[in-house]
């Protein structure tokens, strides 16, 4: 007889299966084992929202396993994982297991490491039923907004539509944001900056004008102005007439939690948040180390808490010593505030063991877990290192009516950015290093820089930015942001361009339907308030029954008063015309959506049945046969480029082939993305590259 434990992740259950030793069976559940069938609602609203839960279908076989196992067993130990979806499948499990819910049979590892897997064993608890009532009002709340208004958009606009409680703000957020695009008037502005040479010195210094000699602010505005103040500064003298002097601290940021961790991998690794997540669950789980043997790298990914254990704070203190001295240490550790709906159950995300540097197992790690092992490796190193101190200059100059203005910093201590910076949405103006100045000093001038500008619309939201948007307005939490976009991209309700979000004709019409019908729905506030009535629930503040109740009986009615009054409505989205014609009326054929896709269909329907499969050509030859190279998708959704006279050809690409030939070979060039985007050869031994941004 043995103790068995379940974790979630059959990688966990090895990993857990080496510290905990014999005695024990680890069995892993392979996520949730039971839940509301998705063939109906699965909710008696009648019964008090009641849920009507069944054993995932393809999951039977692995019940009966960890029942038999469980039978055999001395004791069940639920060992899944740290969270609200972890707890509610503990006790999912203790259903089907017939455990007693109120027995400390349930156990949290905060990191996969001995001591992590021994403090969670040492410490168990009973389900926490709090939790469980929270995950289950989110789902049974998700599932009759999902359930009652998909059919309801399917029918007035186009089939397989679906809304949801946080994908259809998500949705409104990209929207508005273009509007507010559309509705912006561009505003003409001018520069003039002034090239000046201090006496002396052979660096050049730039000023930009400020204002008159008053100090009051002039604006720019036309060409016409610009060229009068160009020509008066053209012939002036310049003087130095202040000089300020300062220091200024740059502090390190806050180790990550699961939105920042998403943030900063979209910015720096172009990482998506589905692709964030699953290489830091792989990371979390258990990695095959060299004399380590199996060990997870860092500590739970799915947290919003700033909280860092004072055991991770002195190891990492060491390190730091250990590497770059006692002056690269703060003059106390420091401890960063969680915002006020953090949920503190877990610490921050970091590595579970702060000496282990990135470039010692580089060799164990795939390309995806190495580069985000480093990114977590560095924030939570350089959260821990001095401040950055810089040297800060600026200075005033007179150029006969005018006043210009020149700043730079020099760095006096680099601390932390030794190791780390963080990244930003918006590419911030660099300040440059000035030479020495002094008051009186007079300057030559070299030239007077005009520049004609415009100002800009807000940017469109990336992946960063709209997580960042969804977090600060309160909407979802850490787990649901990957999730979420993924859905409002395949659905096509956004697209990307560019790596930033814009919406598509369908999300624009389905948000308008919504906010016309729905409005509470894709409202910001109403939607921030419900998640934080939800982590009420959590903390044993609110019957979870209690909250549905409030939500449906308000959306029930909306719901039927939508429906009568649109009934027979049917809302037209405009449809792309292609370049066929219909070979048997003449009409231009157009790109429409069915249940399995786009496809291609005469316009005359009914009187016209016509239809094609859709296929997305590039302009682009087929370099084997002539043929026309098109867009192709794996089954898993992937693109990649193949000729359209396949089976006959097999030409295929996972580069996007171009028109353009190699200079060198003159075979066909490729474009390969990425940060710097590059047209580049294939042709063995040939090598011939070239960036695309020089071009």
């Amino acid at each position: 007889m043995s103790k068995l434990v379940i974790v979630e992740s059959p990688s966990k259950a090895k990993t857990i299966k080496k510290y905990l030793g014999t005695g024990y069976n680890v069995i892993a559940s392979k996520g949730h084992v039971r839940d509301l069938p998705q063939s109906r609602l699965s909710v008696d609203i009648k019964k008090h929202f009641e849920p009507k839960y069944a054993v995932i279908k393809g999951k039977e076989k692995l019940v009966d396993e960890l029942k038999e196992a469980a039978g055999k067993s001395d004791e069940v130990i639920l060992a899944t994982d740290p969270d609200r979806e972890g707890e509610a499948i503990s006790w999912h499990l203790a259903y089907l297991l017939g455990l007693d819910t109120t027995k400390p049979n349930r156990v949290e590892f905060n990191e996969i490491t001995k001591t992590g897997v021994e403090n969670g064993m040492n410490n168990p608890r009973a389900i926490d039923q709090n939790l469980v009532d929270a995950q289950q009002a989110r789902r049974i709340l998700d599932r009759l907004v999902g359930y009652k208004l998909s059919p309801f958009l399917s029918q007035k606009i186009r089939r397989g539509l679906s809304a949801g409680r946080v994908q259809s703000v998500a949705v409104k957020i990209i929207v508005d944001r273009e509007n507010e695009i559309r509705a912006f008037k561009p505003e003409e502005y001018w520069s003039i900056d002034a090239k000046l040479l201090p006496k002396g010195s052979r660096r050049i210094l730039t000023a930009s004008l400020y204002g008159d000699m008053d100090g009051n602010k002039i604006k720019v505005e036309n060409k016409e102005q610009a060229d009068g103040i160009a020509a008066e500064l053209n012939e002036s003298e310049y003087t130095v007439i202040k000089v300020k002097h300062g220091r200024r601290k740059k502090s390190p940021a806050p180790p990550f939690i699961t939105s920042t961790l998403q943030q900063e991998a979209s910015r720096k690794l172009g990482f998506q948040s589905r692709r964030t997540m699953k290489v830091a669950q792989e990371l979390y789980e258990g990695i095959e180390i060299p004399e380590l043997g199996a060990v997870g790298l860092i500590t739970y990914m799915r947290t919003d808490s700033l909280r860092i254990s004072n055991d991770a704070i002195n190891d990492v203190q060491e390190y730091i010593r250990g590497r770059w001295g006692d002056k690269y240490l703060p003059s106390k550790p420091r401890f960063f505030k969680s915002r006020a709906n953090a949920q503190d159950g877990h610490e921050a995300i970091r590595p579970t063991m702060p000496s282990l540097e990135p470039s010692k197992i580089k060799a164990s790690l795939t390309t995806d877990q190495f580069k985000l092992y480093k990114l977590i490796w560095e924030r939570f190193t350089a959260c821990q290192m001095a401040d950055c101190i810089q040297k800060t200059t600026q200075a005033d100059i007179a150029g006969g009516k005018y006043l210009l203005k020149a700043s730079g910093y020099i760095v006096d201590f680099d601390g932390f950015t030794v190791l780390y910076v963080e990244g930003k949405d918006v590419e911030e103006e660099k300040e440059k290093q000035l030479p020495p100045l002094e008051q009186d000093m007079p300057l030559k001038l070299k030239e007077i820089i005009p520049a004609q500008h415009f100002t800009q619309p807000p940017a469109r939201y990336t992946e960063a930015s709209l997580i960042k948007a969804l977090e600060e307005n309160g909407i979802g939490r850490p787990s649901t942001y990957a999730p979420t976009i993924t859905t409002i991209t395949q659905r096509e309700y956004v697209t990307r361009e560019n790596k930033a979000f814009k919406p598509t004709e369908l999300g624009e019409v389905m948000t308008e339907l919504m906010q016309e019908r729905f409005p509470k729905i894709v409202n910001v506030k109403f939607t921030a308030q419900m998640e934080q009535d939800l982590d009420k629930v959590e903390s044993g503040q609110e019957e979870w029954v209690n909250i549905l109740e409030d939500f449906y009986g308000d959306f029930d009615k909306t719901l039927k008063k939508a429906k009568e009054e649109m009934e027979g409505v049917k809302i037209h989205l405009k449809e792309d015309e292609t370049d066929y014609i219909c070979e048997f009326c003449g009409r231009r054929m157009v790109v429409k959506v069915g249940r399995y896709g786009k496809f291609i269909a005469c316009p005359g329907y009914p009187e016209c049945k016509n239809i094609k499969k859709f296929v997305q050509e590039i302009g682009v030859k087929c370099p084997k046969c002539g043929g026309d190279v098109i867009v192709r998708k794996t089954k898993k959704g992937r693109v990649f480029y193949g000729c359209s006279n396949y089976p006959n050809c097999d030409f295929v690409s996972w580069n996007e082939p171009v028109e353009e030939r190699c200079p060198q070979c003159g075979e066909i060039l490729y474009k390969k993305k990425g940060k710097k985007p590059v047209l580049f050869c294939a042709k063995e031994g040939c090598g011939f590259q070239k960036n695309i941004e020089e071009e």
